[in-house]
């Protein structure tokens, strides 16, 4: 990469801005034309009316010249709104390089889930989360992929190529700024769930299209019948048919029209990131198999979409004075109900993977752009035997300047390590580090460190475990339930990353340091790695017990001039002092 991402962010930045206000120039020009050729059009009219001295065609001239003048105005309208919504999607970006990202995104708090084993602990959702941080998505699917990713890992081989779609996907710049303005056209979300429940439904309405047919030729004929011989009897024959045919269908046809109303909202947003995504070329694996999928053997999903999207349309249609008026008659909505009916009937069972396709790249690109925008983040190098190893580890969560980089490494020798220092010294926040890294590494994107390799981990975490006054249950309680879910990742022997912090500290220390020690030689023994904190030195002695399989570490604190100092920096041993006393006094508290 030549140019830094931010470099070509202003850039861009500064030409969409400029081309924003070319088309504001070009939109106030048009609109004074447009209101010049209606002062024309009203002297026009007054010529041909009052004064007789224009004959009555040259009221076509003003129409003539109105009519190219509209549809340029609207192209230039919408010209103008692309350049604007591509201009906030350059400051979005340079917001999150520059650590100014949070609170402008989408938090994702309904992808929050309490029983999650790790989600909370590691902030992967709410206001400053990774998801936050890392969700370029634009509809509803695309949210839900990208949540998934990262509350549950993956394989091996679907690691790697999530990897490979990232590493091509990074550089379609254009592609992403696309994505991005489409979705920002549309007035919310699509649903794409709500889509592909409406698109599976069974149908509604009964095989009668032909019945509603004849009563509109019926009704014809007795027009045509009156027209002839002016008797009236003909047309109110027919109408009764109509209104018959109406009635005895019409709780169902206002079903479909108001149930696919419902579900294909924003369904313009779907029409454009298909149109998209279908004339893109990729040249690896995933994003090319999404793109085959959605070419398909027919014709591509876009059409079809387009379809929809035209049939929305007409339903909107019937709030028209004119359509109200004259629709009843005609069976306008029974037709259009009709048309949803066979519309669903030939596409409906391709919807979902559609959906699943444009979601799964969605995703993707959420990545990617993470990855563009922070180029000093590496892949991590997926491994196949049990290994945790990680060099100048960082949280992606903090901003640059703050962030103090740790190493950390966990193999069969150590499995686990015991961390010990005091608060605020930053052990808390080094189990986050290690967590959220492994949570993108799992997920497939880069890793906030200068090197890191591991294997597929389940990881399980207790670091933010409180009591809870409405499910009644203790501090102590909501931690071992936690813990108890953390070793059940291990049953099957499959790889297992554990973060505990302050371990079992709602306890006395007797029970503490059996219930500790048990667990972590069960986790141990099932191949498990992990990281334990503490303030309790007694449970430094576990490492000890546990052999070459644990160490100790810990972090180390100052007292100068009545404050606490801390570096952060993580080292071997156990920490050999403590400030607790130190830092009571310095505020007054006799002890």
């Amino acid at each position: 990469m030549s140019q830094a991402p931010a470099e070509i962010y202003r850039q861009r930045l500064e030409e969409r801005k400029a081309l924003a206000a070319r088309e504001q120039r070009q939109h106030i020009t048009i609109g004074n034309v447009r209101l010049l050729v209606g002062i024309g059009a009203a002297a026009i009219a007054w010529m041909v009316f009052a004064q007789k001295t224009l004959p009555g065609w040259c009221l076509l001239l003003p129409v003539l010249a109105f009519v190219p003048l509209a549809v340029w105005h609207e192209r230039v309208v919408r010209r103008r709104a692309m350049a604007d919504r591509a201009a906030r999607f350059y400051e979005r970006g340079l917001a999150r390089i520059e650590d100014r990202w949070t609170g402008t995104g989408e938090p994702g708090d309904e992808f929050e889930d309490p029983e999650h084993p790790y989600a909370a602990d590691l902030d992967l959702f709410g206001k400053g989360s990774l998801f936050e941080l890392l969700n370029a998505a634009r509809t509803h699917g695309g949210e839900e992929r990208l949540a998934s990713w990262l509350k549950g890992g993956a394989a091996r081989e679907t690691i790697l190529a999530r990897q490979e779609a990232v590493t091509e996907l990074r550089e379609k710049l254009d592609l992403r700024e696309h994505v991005f303005t489409l979705g920002e056209e549309a007035r919310g979300k699509l649903r794409s769930r709500a889509l592909v429940d409406w698109a599976e439904s069974p149908a509604v309405l009964p095989a009668w299209r032909g019945l509603a047919l004849a009563a509109n030729v019926l009704l014809l004929a007795g027009f045509l019948f009156w027209s002839r011989t002016g008797l009236v009897t003909g047309v109110m024959l027919a109408g009764a048919a109509t209104a018959a045919v109406g009635f005895l269908l019409r709780p169902r046809v206002l079903a479909v029209l108001v149930h696919v109303e419902e579900a294909v909202e924003e369904i313009s947003l779907l029409r454009g990131l298909l149109r998209r995504l279908e004339v893109e070329s990729f040249s690896s694996e995933l994003p090319r198999r999404l793109s085959e999928s959605l070419r398909g053997l027919g014709e591509p999903p876009s059409v079809p979409i387009a379809r929809l999207y035209r049939l929305k349309e007409l339903i909107d249609s019937r709030d028209n004075v004119a359509m109200r008026t004259i629709g009843p008659p005609l069976l306008y909505g029974t037709h259009l109900a009709f048309a949803v009916e066979r519309w669903k009937a030939r596409n409906g069972p391709q919807v979902r993977r559609w959906i699943d396709a444009v979601s799964e790249m969605e995703a993707l690109l959420s990545l990617a752009a993470y990855s563009y925008e922070h180029p000093a983040d590496p892949f991590p190098e997926i491994a196949a035997e049990r290994v945790f190893d990680g060099e100048q580890l960082g949280h992606p969560l903090l901003e640059a300047s703050k962030c103090v980089r740790n190493p950390a490494y966990l193999a069969p020798e150590p499995r686990l390590l015991v961390i010990s220092g005091s608060n605020m010294s930053g052990k808390s926040t080094y189990l986050r580090t290690v967590g959220i890294n492994a949570v993108l590494a799992m997920a497939g994107g880069v890793v906030r460190a200068g090197r890191l390799r591991l294997c597929p981990l389940a990881v399980g975490a207790s670091i933010r475990i409180n009591d809870s006054l409405q499910g009644g249950s203790s501090r102590f309680y909501a931690e071992i339930t936690r813990l108890k879910q953390i070793v059940d990742l291990t049953v099957d022997g499959g790889g297992a990353l554990f973060l505990l912090d302050e371990f079992l500290g709602g306890t006395n220390s007797h029970d503490r340091r059996i219930g500790a020690e048990g667990v972590l030689r069960a986790l141990v023994a099932r191949g498990a790695l992990g990281m334990v904190t503490t303030h309790d030195l007694a449970l430094t002695a576990i490492a000890e017990n546990l052999g070459p399989a644990a160490a100790n570490f810990h972090f180390e604190d100052t007292m100068r001039d009545g404050r606490l100092i801390f570096d952060y920096r993580l080292r071997p041993g156990v920490v050999l002092k403590s400030n607790a006393l130190e830092l009571m006094r310095s505020i007054g508290l006799e002890v």
